[in-house]
Parts: structure tokens; sequence; C-alpha cells
């Protein structure tokens, strides 16, 4: 099964040059472009995280906080997923699996607006959520917030799909847990007439991949060296979640 995918834009930030870029770019800044990605193929309508929430007060406090005001998210009119989701045709009763990675405020921020979708995020990233106290990565308060770790836990456990290390969410759409950004974090692969997408947060620029280059902001590095080389080896088309060049390479965000 083939599968089309859309990247969808929820905003822009900045991040100083190392974050990208393991013990690189000390003297500049890099954008973010935070996205999801829509994947559809036949009655499966798929994303690949929820975005940012509609009120950015507590995202923005925890980037602006740590890095400054050059942090900040800035999502202009129309880029709230539901808007995105709206331009292009889908409603969110129509959203039949939502992946998550990794697991933080914004991927997880809309989750409760599809409520027929299962959604899917790793066990490994779910085991370490509930099991880790204190964490200079992950704030548990801001990560997943109360009111929507309720839901999780309460209306949608049943359709909660904890992801074993390699699974299938489809036919044609697969999962596999990468770790590298996060405990949370997962390539997804799908199969597309161009051939095989792999999507990711385990990477934020195409140049993390292609020239080998681990992200800054990473928890292990021979997870990151590992994804990236078997992303190159498998995949035809390789999409960060977060490169504004998505948006030059691939027509009007479609990467396949």
């Amino acid at each position: 099964m083939n599968y089309r995918i859309t990247l969808l834009s929820m905003g822009i930030g900045e991040v100083p040059g190392p974050e990208v870029r393991w013990m690189r770019d000390f003297d500049r800044w890099r954008t973010l472009q935070f996205q999801v990605a829509l994947i559809r193929s036949g009655d499966r309508t798929a994303l690949v995280n929820t975005g940012p929430p509609e009120d950015l007060t507590e995202l923005n406090r925890g980037w602006a906080g740590f890095l400054g005001e050059r942090a900040a998210l800035r999502r202009a009119d129309g880029e709230f997923l539901l808007d995105q989701l709206r331009r292009v045709g889908v409603d969110p009763t129509e959203v039949t699996d939502v992946i998550l990675t990794p697991l933080q405020l914004y991927t997880v921020g809309n989750v409760m607006a599809f409520p027929a979708a299962t959604i899917h995020l790793a066990r490994r990233g779910w085991v370490h959520f509930h099991t880790s106290h204190d964490h200079p990565h992950d704030d548990r308060r801001t990560s997943i917030p109360q009111p929507l770790l309720n839901y999780l836990t309460g209306p949608a456990w049943p359709r909660l799909h904890l992801l074993e290390d390699e699974d299938t969410v489809a036919p044609g759409l697969r999962t596999w847990w990468c770790g590298g950004h996060h405990r949370a974090s997962l390539v997804v692969e799908v199969d597309t007439e161009a051939g095989v997408a792999a999507l990711s947060d385990s990477y934020f620029h195409l140049d993390n991949v292609v020239d080998n280059h681990p992200i800054g902001i990473t928890e292990n590095i021979y997870e990151s060296l590992q994804t990236y080389a078997r992303v190159r080896r498998d995949a035809k088309i390789i999409v960060p979640l977060y490169d504004p060049q998505n948006f030059v390479r691939f027509p009007n965000g479609e990467p396949a």
C-alpha cells in the first residue's frame, strides 16, 4: 500500500547552533520549523504528531525562559493544526491513527481532538515517562500536561497502542524505536510511490543524516549515529520533522 504525505507547518522557532549540530555552530542560531505529517491512503488517515496546543503560553514560558525570547515558537495565522487540517480538507473525526514522536508538549498538544484515532507511542518512552522522577531533558509536568495524561489513561486508554521497538501501524506504515533525541523518539517509515520515506524527530535538519552529524540536544550520540546509518540505508526520502527546507525540497510540502 502506497501513501501520500503532506507536511503541515506548526510554526517556527530558533535555537543555538549546537542544539542542531553537536558541538558546532556556536556563533549562529538555527531555525526549526515544527511540522505535523499527514499520511493518507484509501481509508487510512494518519498524523505524525498533533502539534503545539492552541495556547502557547506554557510552551514558550519554558523555551524562552531557558534560551531567551528568540527561542519562542512563532505561529502564523492558519498554522494551528486544526486550521491546517481544515485547509487540506481533513476532518479530525476522519483521522484513524496518531503517531507521537517524542512525548513533548509540541507533539501531544492536540491529541484530544481526534476521538476516533488509535494513538501510537513508543513503549520505551511511555515506561520512561512513568518511571523517571528527575530528568534533565524531560519535565514531566510539561511533557504531557495532567489533563492530557488523564485523557490518555482514561477515555483514550482503549485506543492507546504502545509500540514495540519494531512495529507496524498498518500495511505500508511502520515504526521503529530510535532514541537519540528522547526516550520516546521513533522513526516512522512510510511506503510511497517514490519509495520509503523516513520521518523522525531524531534528526532536525537533513544534514544531520547526510553528514552523519548528531543533533546536539541528544540523549545518546550512538543511538543517533545508528539511526542515521539505517535511514541512509533504507530510506529513499528523508523527512526531518523540524527542517524548514522541507518546504523547499518538497513542492507543496509533499515529499511523496
